[in-house]
Formats: structure tokens, sequence, C-alpha cells
């Protein structure tokens, strides 16, 4: 497994300090301390094929994160079999440290006061990157994500939406190969996000890079990712495609009316379960097995200027599996 990742009983453990409110309990920790024990990962394993995009989903504190940083060496594991590309990211190689990077759209590496030029050049000593591929590689970058009219600017007057695009060509400039994103368009306009996933997409295809992706923006996901896994209070939920995840949790398409005159409710609640009326606005839940009948009984039946069929927000079938978690 020369670029996957290969993850068997994972666990991460953090021990936290507790102590009660007050100057009584600050002096009682003085003497006495008190701990409990965390679990942020709890027993995970998946296999990461060279060459996939993955999506890593879950709420806050659900253990992407902290199972992002185990990936990526920047956490010792408390149990479990971990390989990177076929290395133990915990013992900090300098030939595994070229192969992955980590880029967190929360976190910067550029610095602030400079071009970002000049933090590429870091990273070439850094990386040890011989002067001819840096050259090229620069170059294909710059080409990627336009960034031609930025390299000459210092950082802090970069918008955020430059700033990433900076950021991630500085992550990629050792051309790795398993390639850990966490949140990368976090804060960015929507037009920025579709030029980060472009460039995503084409680093994939033309280097074969492993990716795993965490990300809120399930726009991030659906364009990027055929396979998810989803986590929940460290342990995983679904490993799989992720048009399985939607057929198997959300059995239903979404119509969308737009009505020449108003209907009444009970007579549209005939077609399916109403999600939302607002005159002359209808959405309605088909069942996924006969949309194509529920559909031609609408058009026929109900006086319908506009039709559209859609699968559900992706957001809500996630949302679907951590309540599924908690029944």
């Amino acid at each position: 497994m020369q670029n996957g990742i290969h993850v068997e009983h994972l666990s991460k453990h953090f021990k936290v300090h507790e102590r009660e409110a007050g100057m009584g309990g600050a002096w009682r920790s003085l003497f006495r301390r008190q701990f409990r024990t965390v679990t942020a990962v709890d027993e995970i394993s998946f296999h990461i094929e060279p060459g996939e995009i993955v999506g890593f989903l879950g709420p806050n504190g659900a253990g992407k994160t902290t199972t992002m940083k185990m990936l990526s060496g920047l956490l010792h594991p408390t149990s479990g079999e971990l390989l990177v590309g076929g290395y133990k990211p915990f013992q900090q190689k300098a030939a595994f440290k070229k192969r992955i990077t980590l880029v967190m759209g929360q976190k910067s590496q550029l610095i602030w006061d400079i071009p970002a030029m000049e933090t590429f050049l870091v990273n070439q000593a850094i990386y040890e990157i011989p002067d001819a591929q840096f050259k090229e590689t620069v170059g294909e970058l710059i080409d990627l994500l336009e960034l031609e009219p930025l390299l000459k600017k210092p950082v802090r007057n970069l918008s955020l939406g430059e700033r990433m695009k900076c950021e991630l060509a500085a992550s990629l400039l050792h051309r790795p190969e398993i390639i850990f994103l966490d949140e990368p368009t976090i804060g960015l306009d929507v037009n920025m996000q579709e030029t980060v996933r472009r460039f995503i997409k084409a680093y994939n295809e033309r280097f074969n890079a492993t990716v795993l992706l965490t990300s809120h923006y399930m726009a991030d996901v659906t364009a990027l990712c055929k396979r998810v896994i989803i986590i929940n209070h460290g342990k995983i939920l679904f490993d799989g495609d992720l048009a399985a995840l939607v057929q198997n949790l959300a059995p239903y398409k979404v119509a969308k009316l737009t009505l020449s005159a108003p209907v009444e409710r009970e007579h549209l609640q005939t077609y399916g379960e109403i999600l939302h009326v607002e005159y002359p606005e209808v959405s309605v839940k088909l069942p996924r097995a006969d949309v194509s009948g529920a559909s031609a009984k609408i058009l026929a039946e109900l006086p319908v200027q506009d039709f559209t069929v859609e699968d559900p927000p992706m957001e809500d079938v996630i949302g679907l599996a951590f309540a599924g978690e908690s029944a």
C-alpha cells in the first residue's frame, strides 16, 4: 500500500484535569489533582486505497481532527495499528514527511509580513526540493491556482481566498502523495470554494494523490468524494459509497413545484409528505421507488408552472445518520 492508508483499531485517549470552581477548588487541586479520561477516537478501522478521495465527516468534537493529527504524525495514538504510505506516522521519519501534507483551513504556514513566494522558498529548503523541480512545480501551481498576481504581495494584504490558494500551493510544493485536508474551504465565498475544489480534483488526477477530506460544506464532499466515512463520538457510523448512503438513509426525492394557482394543503398531502408550502412554492417528498409515477400524477393533476426533482440536501442525509445513532 505505497500511497494508501491503513487504520486498524485506532484509539486516542486524553487525560483531562478537572477541578471545582472558586478559590477552594483551586486550592484543593494544588494537592490532589482530579483527572478523567476522554476518548476522542474509539477503536476505528478503515483502509484507503492509493488515489482515492474520501470524505471524513462528523460534527464538531466527533474525532475528525484528532484522527487527522494521528495520521499526519502530530499525535501519538493510544492504541491500534496505523500505516500511512507504508510508514508509522508517529515515528516522524523524514521520508514520511516528504510524502504527506496536512492543510488546515483555520491554520496558516505563510509568513505574514512577506510575500507568499518567500514561504515557498523556505519550504523548498525544508523539503530539499531540487531547483529544477521547484521551478516546474511552482509554475504548475501558479497556472492551476492563478497565483501570478499574488506572489509579490505581503500575505497580510491578501484576501482570505487568496491566502487559501497560496496556502495550498505552499503545502503541495514537495508533490505529496498523501494529502489531509481539514476544512480547506472554510470561510471562502462560493466562487473561491469552487476554485479550490477544481484544484484538488486536478491535483488528484495528475499525481494519483490519496486525499482524506473533512468539511462542513457538503458541496465539497459531493463534488469530490465517491466514498465517505462518518464518525461521531469517536466511532465510525458509516463507511461506504456516498450514493448508497443517500439511498439507505433517504429513500425519497424532493419535488419542488411552482404553482400557477393555489391548492389546498389537504389535497397536496395526497401526493406525498409536504416539506414546505408558501404559495406559489411547494416542496413534497416522493418515494424514490416511484418518482416517475408520482411526478406524472402531479403534472397531470396540479396547476404546475415549474417542476424539478432533486435528491435531499446532503446535510439532511448526514443529520439522519447522526439521528439514527442516537435513536
